[in-house]
């Protein structure tokens, strides 16, 4: 039997194995799904229920505006560096919806480098999120901090 103590709930969330450059990705994504989200609101016909509902999807008028608090409070968060692993599970959900609801019919219809051409933001965001999930949020992040004093408080 092992002599450590497992690791806590706090920590496992916490922790990260990303360099401080980290922030860098963070900025992109948390900066690109807070606006996103916020568009949503602002212009709900272009943006947020009416797009939902011109590509099919079901309860556009409920699922325009809880995507768009989903995006704004997920990308605050990574941002910030809090709980950026689980605020990039719903993100990561978000890209994969996106994509398959609006990119794979452009593939579909015009081929390949149309649907390359009008996803490039997508991937981004897609892999952004996956790398803060897999590696965490990075040194310069509220994650750190606290992972850290977690670690102090658990050494006495």
């Amino acid at each position: 039997m092992s002599a450590t103590r497992p690791r806590s709930l706090l920590r496992r969330i916490t922790e990260t194995s990303a360099p401080a450059a980290a922030i860098l990705i963070r900025l992109t994504v948390g900066s690109v799904f807070l606006s996103e989200g916020i568009q949503k609101f602002l212009f709900p016909a272009e943006i947020g229920a009416g797009r939902f509902a011109k590509i099919g999807l079901p309860s556009p008028e409920v699922l325009g505006p809880f995507v768009g608090a989903v995006e704004i409070a997920c990308g605050a968060l990574v941002l910030l560096g809090l709980a950026t692993r689980l605020a990039a599970v719903p993100l990561i959900v978000t890209m994969l919806v996106a994509i398959t609801t609006t990119k794979v019919p452009i593939l579909v219809k015009r081929g390949f480098w149309a649907m390359a051409h009008e996803s490039r933001t997508d991937w981004a965001m897609l892999l952004g999120a996956l790398f803060l999930l897999l590696v965490g949020a990075g040194g310069l992040s509220l994650d750190a901090r606290i992972a850290r004093s977690e670690t102090q408080r658990r050494s006495r």
